[in-house]
């Protein structure tokens, strides 16, 4: 018997229905000598401090340097704290059965670096020792699982690819735990967390706000020229900017004296474009993000439901490139696109056409090729759904396509002293640039087209402004902008040789930059306004905190993302690197204990219990700020959060208002206050029923 374990169920089912185990268990499929199983994402998780009988946010127990970390199941929110997930204990318990009844395991997570540490962690939790290989493919279609299952691969090929993504695993543990632990204690109230990549994100966020906000303008001027040739008349803006007006006002006057234009140079070029390469996950998330106003979150999430319906490669990718087998695909690809109703007419013009080769590079295609559609024509799809796999299947027709080719014409004119620029642009062959349709958009200074110029030729003078304008400021990061920083985050570095050594890395990968933004939602440090990302109050004081500190180095979080590089390709140790990021953490917990946090607006009050500390608020918790007290308020009471406003009535009246919409254990709702007991435990008030006769 054969086990085969996948992400998730849906992608189980689609397995197994090719390799006939059609049967159906309870957690898992069988027939064919097959038994089919899956997780639900991470199974399994690095334990918390306390498991190592640390205790939490006190200042002597960090910094926390487990000497081995222990794996424990997906926890889950509860009354008091948090527990096992019953599902992942229920499913954990399944996968041993299917591991223990088989002679050996097809793993089948998804083939990346997650995809790999979510079945060894399972696997070694579960201390199974049985053989595996490993299904690696690209899409979900039906032929690439089943050429896959003709080729799989051996287990241990990927074994650098997990100790590079266990290694990300417990780098993060390190430095999110003891660095957001450290900056809680110094601040002696809430909590502020940090991380590895979530903190230089947020800096990046905040320095550009308030580069921006404090950003003062400075006034220009400039001289805008109209004038005509023939039957077509045109503008041309100044080469020269004026910093004070009345100098701007003298030329003026010039240019109306001297009355006409003289053409000083005309310089015509073809020009040719070459098109785009192929998306790799950011460069899509980027583009979904300017012209369909998506999150990098709901992106991802979007291009996985295609990848699971079969019409999409994997998403996960970091790649922009295609191998030279699946290039052999592509007139397949593009003949499939003819009947697709938007690109029909396109991609009936590329059959049987050379398709362009840019996008092609074996040695540029890590884990997965570059972002494409699958042989597979959609069938239903929201509207959303359909809008980003338009954006894939043109971009793909676009990157196959020939060159945008234009002639170019720029001219300098001249009158009173002062140079004028026009440049001019006429479409020869618009190539790549007609599968959209899409124009480029030129500057104040360009013309679709200009007349034909001759130099030395003299024009009428028509007209002449004064422009008023100002510099600006660089503008807020979007998702887009910010998605483009993190991914070149070693281009902004000004130490050249740190710049030459992270020319290629950028903080995060393509599979965790989206959950990276959320994170900063999540933590209340950003928010939306329209399409920009503003930091909070919590977001610029953690950011006046950290920004001169180790956790916001952009270059040290660089410098790690190669390093696990180095370490999934076999050219670094993983205890070497584990060894630098324990030092590291220790330095960044010294450093943070040290700082002063203050944020406004916080609740605060005395603790009721031993009355020498004051309650600190939480997201799960409110709590003594007394290590030594015991008094505890878990916000979650019958699935209703309790608001700070309704933790201070609490501990300070030992009695709250009626708090409507508490959940009992058989799902229906109640109503009730609550109050502090004797022994300071929570409990329900229940209002008196109206019109009970009295005993």
């Amino acid at each position: 018997m054969i086990a085969l374990i996948a992400e998730k169920p849906s992608v189980a089912k689609d397995i197994a229905r090719i390799i006939g185990a059609t049967q159906r268990n309870d957690g898992y499929l069988s027939g064919n000598g097959y038994m089919v199983t899956w997780a639900f994402g991470h199974l399994i998780q690095l334990a918390m401090p306390e498991a190592y009988g640390v205790a939490n946010f006190r200042r002597e127990s960090l910094p926390i340097l487990p000497p081995d970390f222990r794996l424990i199941p997906r926890q889950v929110k509860a009354e008091k704290g948090y527990k096992a997930d019953p599902g992942v204990l229920k499913q954990l318990k399944v996968i041993k059965e299917v591991f223990d009844r088989c002679d050996k395991i097809i793993v089948a997570t998804d083939a990346g670096r997650e995809g790999e540490l979510i079945h060894r962690y399972i696997y070694n939790y579960l201390g199974c020792t049985k053989p595996f290989v490993r299904l690696w493919i690209s899409s979900l279609t039906d032929r690439a699982i089943r050429e896959g299952m003709d080729n799989l691969q051996p287990g241990e090929r990927y074994d650098n690819l997990y100790l590079s993504a266990k290694s990300r695993s417990e780098a993060d543990w390190l430095i999110g735990i003891n660095a957001t632990q450290a900056l809680s204690v110094a601040a002696g109230q809430g909590v502020f967390s940090l991380g590895r990549v979530q903190t230089p994100t947020l800096v990046m966020i905040c320095s550009r706000y308030l580069e921006n906000k404090n950003f003062v303008p400075a006034k220009f001027w400039q001289l805008k020229a109209a004038t005509a040739s023939g039957e077509i008349s045109f503008t041309a803006q100044s080469t020269a900017k004026w910093e004070q007006q009345p100098e701007a006002i003298a030329a003026l006057q010039r240019v109306k004296d001297a009355g006409q234009l003289a053409v000083k140079s005309v310089e015509r070029k073809e020009t040719s474009q070459e098109p785009p390469l192929l998306y790799d996950l950011t460069t899509l998330q980027k583009e979904a993000n300017t012209k369909l106003n998506f999150s990098a979150d709901k992106t991802l999430s979007i291009v996985q439901s295609l990848y699971e319906k079969k019409v999409m490669s994997y998403p996960r990718t970091g790649s922009r490139y295609i191998s030279e087998d699946v290039f052999d695909e592509m007139p397949e690809r593009v003949a499939m696109l003819g009947q697709y109703p938007r690109f029909a007419g396109y991609a009936a013009g590329l059959d049987g056409a050379a398709l362009n080769r840019r996008s092609v590079n074996d040695g540029k295609v890590t884990d997965h090729h570059a972002l494409i559609v699958t042989e597979n024509l959609p069938g239903e799809l929201s509207k959303d759904e359909r809008a980003v796999y338009e954006l894939v299947a043109g971009r793909m027709l676009e990157a196959f396509s020939g060159r945008c080719v234009k002639d170019v014409t720029t001219a300098v004119l001249s009158a009173g002293d002062t140079d004028f620029t026009v440049k001019g642009a006429v479409m020869k062959e618009a190539g790549w640039r007609a599968v959209f349709g899409e124009r480029e958009t030129g500057g104040d200074e360009e013309a679709a087209s200009l007349p034909p110029l001759q130099e030395g030729e003299c024009l009428p003078l028509s007209g002449v402004d004064l422009l008023e304008k100002q510099t600006k400021p660089k503008p807020l990061h979007t998702e887009s902008s910010l998605l483009a920083a993190m991914e070149n985050a070693g281009k902004e570095l000004e130490d050249a040789g740190l710049k030459a050594s992270l020319k290629d890395a950028g903080i995060g990968t393509p599979a965790t930059r989206a959950a990276i933004i959320e994170t900063l939602f999540t933590r209340q440090y950003i928010v939306r306004e329209k399409k920009n990302l503003v930091p909070t109050d919590k977001g610029l004081a953690v950011y006046r905190i950290v920004k001169d500190k180790k956790i916001a180095d952009v270059g040290m979080t660089g410098m790690w993302e190669t390093a696990l590089s180095k370490i999934e390709a076999g050219n670094m140790d993983a205890d070497t690197f584990r060894k630098g990021i324990e030092v590291y953490a220790a330095q960044i917990t010294a450093e943070l204990l040290s700082v002063q946090l203050s944020v406004a607006g916080s609740e605060t009050c005395p603790c009721p219990k031993c009355g020498s500390g004051r309650i600190l608020f939480y997201p799960k918790v409110a709590k003594c700020s007394n290590v030594d007290c015991t008094l505890t308020i878990f916000r979650n009471k019958c699935d209703k959060q309790l608001s700070d406003k309704q933790i201070v009535e609490l501990v300070t009246k030992r009695k709250t208002g009626l708090i409507k919409g508490f959940k009992g254990k058989n799902g229906k709702a109640f109503d009730a206050s609550l109050v502090l007991d004797e022994q300071f435990n929570v409990a329900f008030s229940f209002p008196e029923k109206k019109g009970k006769p009295k005993k």
